[in-house]
C-alpha cells in the first residue's frame, strides 16, 4: 500500500534509510523530532512509502517547490528514492514514484528532477523506465560539511 508517512513512521524509516546510504540510524533527538515534526506539518513535503504486510519496504521523497519561472508554475523534487534489500525488484519504489507523479501533477508542476547518486546502470534504466531523461540536463552537487 503506497501512502504518505505518519508520525509512528519514524523508526521504520530510519532503519530503511540504511539500505539508502546511512551507516546508523540518527540519535532521537531534540534535533531529530523537531524536523520530523516540520516534515510532517509541510504540505509541499512528501514523504511516501510503501507498505507490504505492515512493513514499509520502500520509499521516497517528494518536494514540491513554489516558483516564479515557467508562468509561475512549481517543480517537483523526487530524493531518497530507497527500497530495503529483501524487497527489490517487485516494483515498490516504482509505485513511490508513481505516487511522487501524481502528486506533482496534482500541483500542476511543469517538471519533476531526480538526481541519483548511484552509477549502477540498472538503477539508471529504473529511473528511465518510470519516465525520467539522464540526457536533458547535467546535475551538480557541493556538499556541505559532511560528517560520515
Amino acid at each position: 500500500m503506497v501512502r504518505e508517512v505518519k508520525w509512528e513512521d519514524l523508526d521504520s524509516l530510519l532503519e530503511l534509510y540504511l539500505y539508502l546510504h546511512d551507516k546508523k540510524t540518527p540519535d532521537h533527538d531534540d534535533h531529530l523530532k523537531s524536523t520530523w515534526e516540520r516534515i510532517l506539518r509541510d504540505d509541499k513535503y512528501h514523504l511516501i512509502v510503501n507498505e507490504v504486510d505492515g512493513l514499509i519496504v520502500s520509499s521516497c521523497t517528494c518536494i514540491i517547490i513554489p516558483n516564479l519561472t515557467r508562468t509561475v508554475r512549481p517543480y517537483a523534487l523526487i530524493e531518497n528514492v530507497v527500497t530495503h534489500a529483501d524487497h527489490r525488484n517487485r516494483g515498490y519504489a516504482g509505485e513511490c514514484i508513481g505516487y511522487a507523479k501524481k502528486l506533482a501533477e496534482a500541483e500542476n508542476c511543469y517538471k519533476i528532477m531526480l538526481v541519483t547518486g548511484s552509477k549502477d546502470s540498472a538503477i539508471h534504466r529504473f529511473y528511465e523506465n518510470c519516465g525520467f531523461d539522464s540526457k536533458d540536463k547535467i546535475a551538480f552537487t557541493l556538499w556541505m560539511n559532511m560528517e560520515y
